[in-house]
């Protein structure tokens, strides 16, 4: 070995540019990664909430992987998937669960307000106590991302919230914003529009030379090292030529793909009408996000936040064949199948009309493309480039909480509707017990206490004068 490097260790360059590097061998106090679970160098605390809009019922639940699970069945093994928890004490009268349910996702309190949360995020619980005093310099404190389509309220597609029920980030909508947020901004002296200049040079030539130290013959770094820096530059590189429309600047990078045709803002929402999409459209476009979210976490940019799939309440007509491995397994029509217009021809509509006896084969054929893109992003933290200084996988070893906003879908049974409300938990480095589907039938409040205690946080989510009961079936 050539050397140690810090894992917090990022290439510097004009402007705000910061550039991590993915872990390397030289992070790690030996070469066979020995530690201690939990240390912070060498494995640190994340959290990330993941959204996924409309909910999987209650019913639907009860097949485990032989239904709309199924997309996750390859990482059953480092998956807890949670049953029967319960969101009641979030419902507002007069306020649809979309909102009520959205909004206790992550937090398991009320809205308080159309802008606020009752109370903070899992992630920024786990956040304030493991850095009381601030993260380390060259991170992005709290990255919040997605692909959504509803907004008549934040909670519906924001799902980090301050310890004061504020939101912790501003969303990031676009790939482009996203691309920015994590890796800064070039600010060009000659008054030129940075926007203008980016199309003609990428944030990547700023720390050049450091590269060219990096994979140098002067570089701290051992041979195996100097090629995964070299790898994960051109990763980059490639994610931002997708993101950008950046031609490419160096030999066997992809073809420029077209610019993003999506809307974004409030005309992908106008008047909750909702919008038509394609399968290819909507899949392009979360996959980028998705990459660029896992790349700022495996350059140990983030450690905390949320990504978005889709809002609560949704309000898109999707159309197009939809695949799952070397199967077609269904046809979206939405507003074909439906026969309607505008929101009544918008996929939300089929969990208003699911029923236990039926089929529900336009649900279920959403819900599995929801877990599939869900296990995408899943998959992206736990592969070679994707690995620890203790041996184990980003995904091992972090706390990722995924949910959604209803347990039914039908709003006239608030009782059904926030209760069996899906969840599933990875196991943050052996803290939480993997592998199994686990009916908790247990309040959201004592499920996301359980977890944050678990993650070293003494913070009690919920009233203080509140009794709390443990789930003690989540732990190892």
């Amino acid at each position: 070995m050539s050397g140690q490097v810090n894992r917090r260790t990022i290439l510097r360059g004009a402007g705000t540019i910061a550039v991590g590097l993915p872990f390397l061998e030289e992070m790690s106090g030996s070469a066979s990664f020995a530690c201690k679970a939990g240390e912070s160098d060498v494995v640190p605390k994340r959290a990330f909430n993941l959204f996924f809009g409309l909910g999987i019922p209650s019913p639907l639940q009860q097949e485990g992987y032989d239904g709309v699970l199924e997309p996750l069945k390859p990482l059953k093994d480092k998956l807890l998937i949670l049953r029967g928890v319960d969101h009641l004490r979030a419902d507002e009268k007069g306020i649809n669960a979309h909102y009520d349910g959205a909004t206790a996702a992550f937090t398991a309190e009320p809205p308080d307000g159309e802008a606020k949360a009752g109370g903070p995020s899992i992630d920024q619980v786990i956040r304030h106590a493991a850095h009381p005093d601030g993260l380390p310099s060259g991170m992005v404190p709290t990255l919040v991302a997605g692909t959504f389509f509803r907004r008549s309220r934040v909670g519906r597609y924001v799902h980090s919230y301050n310890m004061n029920g504020t939101v912790a980030a501003t969303m990031q909508e676009r790939p482009r914003d996203l691309f920015e947020r994590v890796f800064g901004r070039v600010d060009h002296l000659d008054g030129s529009d940075p926007r203008r200049q980016r199309l003609r040079r990428s944030v990547l030539d700023s720390v050049l030379e450091q590269y060219k130290h990096m994979v140098g013959t002067r570089s701290p770094l051992g041979s195996t090292s100097k090629s995964r820096v070299s790898e994960h530059l051109d990763r980059v590189r490639e994610y931002e030529q997708r993101a950008y429309g950046v031609q490419a600047r160096m030999a066997g990078a992809p073809d420029t793909p077209d610019r993003s045709m999506l809307l974004h803002g409030g005309s992908a929402d106008p008047g909750g009408e909702g919008i038509d999409l394609t399968v290819d459209e909507l899949v392009s476009e979360w996959r980028l996000m998705a990459d660029l979210y896992a790349t700022a976490v495996k350059m140990d940019r983030a450690r905390f936040g949320s990504l978005t799939f889709l809002a609560a309440g949704e309000r898109i007509r999707l159309k197009g064949d939809y695949h799952y491995q070397d199967r077609k397994l269904f046809a979206f029509d939405d507003a074909g199948q439906r026969q309607a217009s505008g929101s009544k021809g918008c996929s939300h509509e089929w969990w208003h009309e699911f029923r236990e006896n039926q089929a529900n084969e336009a649900l279920r054929a959403h819900a599995h493309l929801k877990m599939r893109e869900l296990a995408y992003f899943l998959q992206a933290l736990d592969g070679p480039d994707a690995v620890d200084g203790n041996g184990k996988t980003i995904l091992d070893n972090s706390l990722i909480t995924i949910s959604t906003e209803s347990g039914d879908g039908r709003h006239n049974d608030v009782q059904r509707e926030l209760s069996g409300v899906f969840h599933a938990i990875t196991g943050a480095n052996g803290r939480f017990s993997t592998g199994q589907i686990l009916d908790v039938n247990a309040e959201g409040l004592d499920v996301y206490n359980t977890v944050t205690e678990a993650m070293g946080a003494s913070y009690r989510m919920g009233p203080k004068d509140r009794v709390h009961q443990p789930t003690h079936g989540l732990l190892t």
